[in-house]
């Protein structure tokens, strides 16, 4: 199976370099806005929205116009043009807000090239990549495949990456015996219907008063100062660990979780709207149930495995799943209950996980 997979290093470009990247940044962001702005005035003026070829004939003279933008690699500007029409896709098709103006200020930036005659490379411990030539970079895995393009990065935290996109090969992984369901939650981060209960690392939560207090002595600093700016940064980096960790957690989970099942069925949680709970809303940002179920989807496409989501409001922790008596009623504070019916007494995750797995094998067969 041919599939495109992003490989992301760490580079430490030198001064020169630097201005290059932020050059590109800057054209790549002015190139957006200002297509972004002519779509919206054809729109209210014509009623009509602009194609891509469009917008895409005008780039030769708009850089002959302003000289500024030969200064950087020319596909980031023909990258910025197609990152903007699949915005409009997106909004068109229901999956996105409509587009917004990009702002210099934004402590993220990025911009993509695409792979031409060989401007993009690895050799050891530096890349190639267009109007950078090589740059030093930390090395940490090689692949194979064919180079689609190249997305540069920096961080809040002031860190530069580079996201090198290749089609490559994958091959599914054996076929094993193994289903199971599983019940997100707080408590814990996941319980298996083999009855393991996954521990919530809760990162954010451990963090908190470490985070509070840094933020404390930026907002004393003079907003735009140097120092202003370095307390930033700190506040920033404590950010980024935390988003680390997180991520780091749940891809050693889900590669786990897809290893050892050929069929995973799960809630399909509203997360959005679960946010809206004033109370619950930082566990629920913290423990990152949207960002799992998503790694997990594509991991599951990538080596041969099911995903299954069931109604989310079928009723999992009122159901006993021994003889499937349905309660009329279950209280968040009950962690445990006794099946009236059958006199089964059922741990309330677990049982819930069970659940979760028999309906939706139901529904697969």
């Amino acid at each position: 199976m041919k599939i495109n997979k992003a490989y992301k290093f760490r580079i430490y470009p030198n001064e020169n370099q630097k201005k290059i990247i932020e050059k590109s940044f800057g054209c790549s962001r002015y190139v957006y806005n200002h297509f972004l702005n002519q779509r919206n005035e054809i729109y209210k003026a014509e009623k009509r929205c602009m194609k891509y070829t469009e917008q895409q004939n005008q780039l030769p003279s708009m850089k002959k116009e302003l000289v500024w933008l030969k200064e950087v690699d020319s596909t980031s500007l023909q990258m910025s043009l197609r990152n903007l029409d699949a915005a409009f896709k997106n909004f068109f098709e229901g999956r996105a807000d409509r587009p917004k103006f990009k702002s210099k200020r934004d402590n993220y930036k990025t911009y993509t090239s695409n792979f031409v005659n060989n401007n993009i490379e690895i050799k050891k411990d530096k890349i190639k990549l267009p109007k950078l030539k090589y740059v030093n970079a930390k090395i940490h895995r090689y692949f194979e495949g064919r180079v689609i393009n190249a997305t540069v990065s920096k961080t809040s935290s002031g860190k530069y990456f580079v996201s090198i996109c290749v089609e490559t090969k994958i091959e599914p992984l054996k076929k094993v015996s193994g289903n199971v369901g599983i019940d997100l939650g707080l408590c814990h981060f996941a319980i298996l219907s083999n009855g393991e209960k996954i521990q919530n690392p809760k990162y954010l939560k451990k963090s908190l008063d470490k985070l509070a207090k840094e933020q404390r002595k930026l907002s004393s600093k003079e907003k735009g100062s140097n120092n202003w700016n370095k307390q930033r940064i700190k506040v920033a980096r404590l950010h980024e660990r935390i988003s680390n960790q997180r991520l780091d957690f749940i891809h050693k989970l889900s590669k786990r979780i897809i290893s050892d099942n050929q069929v995973i069925i799960l809630e399909d949680l509203s997360v959005k709207n679960m946010m809206k709970n004033d109370k619950l809303a930082q566990s629920i940002s913290d423990v990152s149930w949207y960002k799992f179920v998503t790694i997990l989807d594509y991991k599951a496409k990538w080596h041969g495995r099911k995903i299954h989501k069931i109604n989310r409001w079928y009723p999992s922790s009122k159901t006993c799943n021994n003889c499937g008596h349905v309660l009329d009623e279950m209280p968040l504070y009950i962690r445990e209950w006794k099946c009236p019916k059958c006199d089964s007494i059922h741990d309330r995750d677990i049982n819930a996980s069970r659940n979760i797995l028999k309906q939706g094998l139901l529904e697969i067969a």
